[in-house]
């Protein structure tokens, strides 16, 4: 009996659904990079396609590295206004690194170094989790959740007719309704 047994066990020992999960998601937040130059480019950012019990088990882990990056944003943006704006190294910068406003900046960059760590130990990728933290999580903050879908796909995968789905995130390629413009008549009748 499974009482109170969460999660699909997707025929996996642990250590790799978990590695599964991982990778996954990295591939998911990978899609959005810059990848004009590369060799092995997503035919559509911020989209991958995989098994439906897949796609359900690996949506609340992409969810909560999100929220994570969203988290770090406030933090990243005040430590931001503390630096200065001289250049590394010189004079002005040496005589900021030993006064202390380096230490009130460093105080302030803390939570967002932790975050960022946090998203790391759950990634284990380092450019996915830039990625996430520049391009992916700054466009979600103004929504409180949600921000990947999951769609089916009508054709199962050829070789077991396992059901497939299309992982996604919210917010790039919506639909966008419109209503149609109410007819104008004008108030002659036609002769």
């Amino acid at each position: 009996m499974r009482h109170r047994r969460q999660g699909r066990v997707l025929g996996r020992s642990p250590s790799h659904r978990k590695s599964l999960f991982r990778n996954l998601a990295s591939a998911l937040i990978l899609t959005e990079r810059d990848a004009e130059f590369d060799d092995n480019a997503p035919k559509v950012p911020g989209r991958i396609i995989t098994t439906l019990p897949k796609a359900k088990e690996v949506r609340p882990f992409v969810e909560r590295c999100i929220t994570l990056a969203k988290k770090a944003l406030p933090h990243k943006q005040a430590a931001d206004k503390l630096l200065p704006s001289a250049e590394r190294n010189s004079a002005e910068w040496k005589e900021w690194r030993q006064s202390d406003a380096w230490q009130q900046w460093a105080k302030t960059q803390a939570p967002y170094v932790a975050l960022r760590r946090r998203a790391f130990a759950a990634l284990r990728d380092k450019q996915a989790v830039q990625v996430l933290f520049e391009v992916v999580a700054p466009r979600y903050v103004d929504r409180p959740g949600g921000y990947t879908r999951i769609l089916k796909l009508a054709k199962p995968r050829l070789g077991d007719a396992g059901a497939r789905a299309i992982l996604e995130f919210v917010g790039v390629r919506d639909r966008v309704t419109e209503r149609s413009e109410k007819p104008a008549f004008s108030s002659s009748k036609p002769e």
